[in-house]
C-alpha cells in the first residue's frame, strides 16, 4: 500500500505564527514556546518557536519551516518575525534578509514592496490583532519578515525569473504544503503569465520545457529561458491564456511533447496518457506510408526513433507526416481555446530541429521581437 504523503506548512503560516507569537510576548513580557494558528484552509498549526530574542519594546523570534513530504527548497529555512511597538495606528509589514523585492509589475504586490503576498500578510495581521485585543493594547505595530540565507535559497526558486530579488517570497494562499501540488505549478504558470500580460505583451510565448533552446535561440533569436514553461499543462495554459486577454500564443516545443497534443492530449503526461507512436503511425498512413513502415512506427520508443524510420523509408515522408501532426496540433490548440485566439506553433527534435512549424509562426515572432530583445 502506497504511504500517505504528509503535508506541510507555507513559509506565510511560519512568518504568521511567528510574528503573532512575537507580538503576544511582546505585550505579556514573558515568553511562550509554542504559539497556535489556523490557516485559512482550517488547519491548525502549532508552531515551535525558536530563537526568542527580547529587547525592550520589540521581540523576534523564529519557526523553522516543515514542507512535510514536498521537495520544498525551503524546508528547514528559519522564518523570522520582529514585532516592535509604534505610535502610528495599524500594522505596517516589511521584509527584511533573505526574503526578496519585487522588481516587475504583475505580481501579488507592487514593485518595490517585499514579496510577502497578501494571504499571508493577512494571516499576519490577524495574528497580531488577535495578540492585541487579548491584552487591550490599541497601538500599531511594525512586522519586519527575514529569512536568514533566503536569498541562497531563492536562486534555486522561479524568483529570479519573476523578477523577485534578494530572497524567497512568503506565500501561500491555504497556508498548508500539499505534497507534490500541481495546483503549486500551475499557480506559477499564471503568475508567470499575469506578469507578461501585465508588462504590455500582447502574445505569449509559451513551451513546455528546456528542450531545443539552442535551436530556437540560434534560429529565431528567441530565448526561451523567457518564455513561459507550461510543463505538462498545455491545455490549462491555454485556457489561463485566454482568461488572461492575450491575443495571440506561440506554443514551442520538442515532437515527444507535442505529438501527443495533435491527438487531442492537453496534459501530456506519460501517466495520463501517451498514443505517440499510435499518433504518428496514423498520421503517417494518411500520407500513404505502407503497413511495414507503420508497424516500424509502432514499435519504436521515442519520437525522435520514429521519425528517423520515416526519413528512412521516404525522403520527403518525414517532413509530410510532421505538417499532419502540426494540422492537428492547431486543431486541438484551436478547440481548446474556443476561438478568438491567434495561436501559431513551433515543433522540432533533437536529431533534426526544426521539423513543422505552422504558417503565422515566423510572422508572430518578428512581430514581437520586442518583447524578447526588451
Amino acid at each position: 500500500m502506497d504511504k500517505k504523503l504528509r503535508s506541510g506548512f507555507t513559509t506565510g503560516s511560519c512568518a504568521a505564527a511567528a510574528s503573532k507569537a512575537a507580538a503576544w510576548m511582546l505585550l505579556a513580557g514573558t515568553e511562550i514556546s509554542n504559539m497556535n494558528i489556523i490557516t485559512p484552509k482550517g488547519s491548525a498549526f502549532d508552531a515551535e518557536i525558536l530563537d526568542i530574542q527580547r529587547n525592550g519594546d520589540r521581540v523576534k523570534c523564529a519557526v523553522r519551516k516543515d514542507g512535510g513530504d514536498d521537495p520544498d527548497v525551503t524546508t528547514g529555512s528559519l522564518i523570522y518575525a520582529e514585532v516592535s511597538l509604534s505610535e502610528a495606528d495599524g500594522i505596517r509589514i516589511d521584509g527584511g534578509e533573505g526574503v526578496g523585492r519585487v522588481t516587475r509589475p504583475g505580481l501579488d504586490q507592487p514593485v518595490g514592496a517585499a514579496a510577502i503576498n497578501s494571504v499571508p500578510r493577512a494571516m499576519i495581521r490577524s495574528g497580531i490583532e488577535e495578540a492585541a485585543e487579548m491584552y487591550g493594547y490599541e497601538g500599531g505595530f511594525n512586522v519586519i519578515i527575514s529569512v536568514p540565507g533566503g536569498e541562497e535559497t531563492a536562486a534555486r526558486t522561479f524568483n529570479p525569473r519573476l523578477g523577485i530579488e534578494g530572497g524567497i517570497s512568503i506565500i501561500g494562499t491555504s497556508g498548508v504544503v500539499e505534497p507534490m501540488s500541481e495546483q503549486a505549478i500551475l499557480d506559477t504558470i499564471r503568475v508567470e503569465l499575469r506578469q507578461k500580460k501585465a508588462e504590455g505583451n500582447k502574445t505569449a510565448f509559451v513551451s513546455p520545457g528546456n528542450y531545443g533552446l539552442d535551436f530556437m535561440r540560434e534560429n529565431y533569436g528567441m530565448d526561451l529561458d523567457r518564455s513561459v514553461k507550461c510543463s505538462n499543462y498545455i491545455g490549462m495554459t491555454v485556457d489561463m491564456i485566454k482568461e488572461l486577454g492575450f491575443e495571440g500564443m506561440l506554443l514551442t516545443g520538442h515532437a515527444g511533447k507535442l505529438v501527443k497534443v495533435a491527438g487531442g492530449i492537453m496534459n501530456t503526461h506519460s501517466r495520463e496518457a501517451d498514443c505517440r507512436m499510435e499518433i504518428i503511425s496514423a498520421a503517417a498512413a494518411r500520407e500513404g506510408a505502407d503497413a511495414e513502415l507503420i508497424l516500424g512506427i509502432l514499435g519504436c520508443l521515442t519520437t525522435e526513433e520514429a521519425f528517423a524510420k520515416l526519413r528512412e523509408a521516404d525522403g520527403d515522408m518525414a517532413g509530410r507526416v510532421a505538417s499532419r501532426l502540426m494540422e492537428g496540433i492547431l486543431a486541438s490548440l484551436n478547440r481548446r481555446s474556443g476561438g478568438g485566439l491567434n495561436i501559431e506553433c513551433i515543433m522540432y527534435t533533437k536529431e533534426n530541429g526544426l521539423i513543422a512549424a505552422s504558417e503565422g509562426a515566423e510572422a508572430m515572432i518578428e512581430d514581437n521581437r520586442e518583447q524578447w530583445n526588451g
